[in-house]
């Protein structure tokens, strides 16, 4: 093979395919079974493509001593550490933010990290170590060939793992959390629910999310077995909520992210979706008593309602879409019994859906028939929840950790974009995933177990907006859409190529044999995807590239079977977009030209979109003409009336928002076709806000409903 990472040689039909039991982890020097035990192993050739035998990655960057400062509006320091470490290209944001978010020790003791390669080097070392003892690597030589390319993308912010990797890894005396995303069940039983209080409180404390399906869990309008009347999910809801609110991610001071889900015939449901948006309303009247409107204030208006730390998602299936399309009756039915309880009409729930969203943002929707329809591990049981974000789709009771490409870091001098060196940074990504599931820390028995089992990872990536923009393309436009479903799919196709590889060296995940028709068939729709995306915009050579690794994905697979049960998810990016200083995070378009976000626990930081520049010199003007409009945008903080830009340029510079000086935005339209265009290239889903202007209407938000619907959103 002529890939970056090669197979040391092993027949894939030796592994051992039992289950894992509870607690079994490669921790103690002994792998799961049917993972990745060292012994039947030969472990996988690296082949360098970043960095050369001999030279320090860390050498490859300039360095610069600096002190990370935080300041909130009033000007008063927030927080401040001086003195550190940090790679010369990297901006201010970015070093404030690794510092305050990641740098591990308390401020002012010898233990404080206080440089960059103090934390890249503890991340990576661990990594190796664990690659090491699981057997991964051919020799010695492999191992520190994989540590500096693995340290190379990450110092030169081509890559970032997801921040409980950053929080936890190689920290002595603190569990090796590795996941930002978990899914967990409930039964229908007290000491369930009261598990899944205590399991969350755990995963949020580590700095990770969860999401729960409750559609388990009884209505209210069901019959306890010792006589009266159940509480229903809602009424638990209010509980969970309370302890998310109190519980930091982390030990920082974000607030946990959770996930919560029903379905649409849960008999509860209309409750479920009312539940949010009425107390949202009480939040307004607390607002207009003078109670302070911003969030995460202390006996702050939204502090003091409740459903302020989750998401809510309706679970909707393609019987209810036709359903609510065509005026139809809907029935709910008991969890009990089954038996039908209550009629309501289809399109009716879906309006109220939408008017509830049209108050709050929420419930969301989940289409949970083409989710299944594109469930590789069928036979295993059907995908019900997702994490917070939405973006991790998977089996219960499952944990997936995050890592994400800087899209921009692959453009080169010429412009142009990188391809090989994108294709091998996912290939080094996901082996760097796939080697933490096994020594990775779990809240639960069943979820560690499980992690072995599937292993499902989520490679991703951010700054596809700024990419765009970059090469002159509107995000709202059919070019945009096909470079970005071109670059989704060489992402995971690589991904699956990679997996298959590594299965060819490690044997394929334990629960793969049980599973192959339905995921050799769904990795055919996927490569039939790939070749049916339109060829209008996208380079030649990402082109073929994304074709190509699709063909291997398939090859390699049907041969050898599959690391991993999922590789791919589109997540939010948030901390770690800061971290590699892109302009637009995850799969989102800019949200303005020029921003600000505001810091939990004070202090702001203004935003400026550093890729205007690019897009003018790709469309054609003048050094002089760049100038003036860059001067433009600071001083009006929009683009539109700059001198010398020509109005039908203007759709490559739209934002998601509104300029305060301006007119113009992406349709919210232009959101749902981006996920759309990029979905079928996807083992999970798309964390990703469809932004909609202050006049939309109840209608609009029921039209992108079904709009996601039948474009084959998850």
């Amino acid at each position: 093979m002529s890939d970056g990472i090669q197979v040391g040689g092993q027949d894939s039909e030796s592994q051992d395919t039992t289950d894992a039991a509870p607690g079994t982890g490669a921790r103690k020097g002994k792998a799961a079974k049917g993972s990745t035990d060292p012994r039947q192993t030969t472990g996988l050739r690296v082949e360098r493509h970043f960095t050369t035998a001999g030279t320090d990655p860390f050498d490859t960057v300039e360095w610069e001593l600096r002190s990370a400062t935080i300041a909130n509006e009033k000007g008063e320091t927030v927080f401040e550490q001086t003195d550190v470490e940090i790679p010369k290209s990297w901006s201010q944001l970015a070093t404030n933010v690794v510092v305050s978010k990641y740098f591990r020790g308390h401020i002012g003791t010898p233990e404080r990290e206080r440089s960059v390669r103090q934390l890249i080097g503890r991340v990576v070392g661990k990594i190796r170590e664990w690659g090491e003892q699981g057997g991964y690597f051919a020799s010695e030589e492999d191992a520190q060939a994989y540590a500096d390319e693995l340290t190379y993308l990450l110092v030169h912010q081509k890559m970032a793992f997801n921040s409980p990797v950053w929080f936890n890894l190689g920290v002595e005396n603190t569990p090796q959390q590795a996941s930002a995303c978990f899914i967990n069940s409930v039964e229908d039983t007290m000491e369930s629910i009261m598990d899944l209080a205590k399991t969350e409180a755990m995963l949020f404390k580590g700095g990770s999310g969860t999401g729960s399906n409750l559609s388990t869990i009884r209505s209210s309008k069901e019959q306890l077995a010792g006589g009266g009347t159940a509480s229903g999910p809602v009424s638990f809801m209010r509980g969970f909520d309370s302890f998310a609110g109190v519980v930091k991610s982390g030990g920082k001071t974000r607030r946990a992210a959770k996930m919560v889900i029903l379905n649409v015939d849960h008999p509860d449901v209309m409750e479920f979706v009312h539940c949010k948006a009425a107390e949202e309303k009480k939040a307004w009247s607390l607002i207009e008593e003078g109670y302070d409107g911003g969030f995460n204030v202390p006996g702050g208006a939204y502090d003091s309602v409740f459903f302020q730390n989750a998401n809510h998602s309706v679970r909707v299936t393609d019987d209810f879409m036709e359903a609510a399309e065509a005026g139809s009756a809907w029935q709910t039915k008991a969890v009990t019994t089954g038996e039908a309880l209550e009629t309501l009409k289809a399109d009716q729930l879906l309006r109220e859906m939408a008017d509830a969203a049209h108050i709050c943002g929420d419930p969301g929707i989940q289409y949970d028939t083409t989710i299944n329809r594109w469930n590789p591990v069928k036979n295993s049981g059907r995908i019900n929840s997702s994490n917070p974000c939405s973006e991790y789709m998977f089996l219960d009771d499952t944990a997936c950790n995050l890592a994400s490409l800087n899209l921009m870091t692959f453009v080169g001098e010429d412009g142009e974009f990188q391809v090989e060196d994108y294709r091998r940074a996912a290939g080094l990504t996901i082996l760097g995933q796939e080697i933490v599931v096994d020594f990775a820390d779990y809240p639960t028995p069943q979820i560690e177990r499980n992690s072995h089992l599937y292993r499902p990872l989520g490679l991703g990536y951010a700054n596809l907006g700024a990419l765009l923009m970059a090469n002159g393309l509107a995000y709202d436009s059919d070019k945009g859409r096909n470079v970005a479903a071109a670059l989704t799919s060489l992402m995971c196709g690589e991904a699956y190529r990679m997996s298959a590889e590594i299965a060819e060296a490690m044997g394929a995940f334990p629960r793969y044999k049980a599973n192959r028709k339905p995921f050799l068939e769904v990795i055919e729709m996927h490569r039939d995807a790939a070749y049916a995306v339109p060829p209008s915009g996208v380079p030649t050579d990402l082109l073929k590239a994304s074709r190509h690794a699709w063909d291997e994905a398939l090859e390699q697979g049907t041969e050898h079977g599959y690391k991993n049960g999922q590789v791919t998810v589109l997540a939010p990016t948030g901390t770690i977009a800061f971290m590699m200083d892109c302009d637009t995070t995850g799969v989102e378009p800019d949200i303005a030209l020029v921003k600000y976000k505001k810091l939990v626990g004070g202090g702001f930081l203004k935003i400026v979109n550093n890729t205007v520049p690019m897009a003018l010199s790709k469309l054609g003007y003048s050094q002089e003409e760049i100038d003036e409009i860059v001067a433009y945008i600071d001083e009006r903080e929009t683009i539109e009336g700059a001198p010398a830009l020509r109005d039908h340029h203007l759709p490559v510079f739209d934002c998601a928002f509104r300029a305060q000086n301006g007119v113009r935005s992406i349709h919210w339209m232009g959101h749902i076709r981006m996920m759309g265009a990029v979905q079928p290239f996807l083992s999970g889903a798309i964390s990703k806000t469809v932004n909609m202007p202050e006049d939309a209407a109840v209608e609009d938000v029921m039209e992108a409903y079904t709009e996601g619907w039948k474009l084959g959103l998850k």
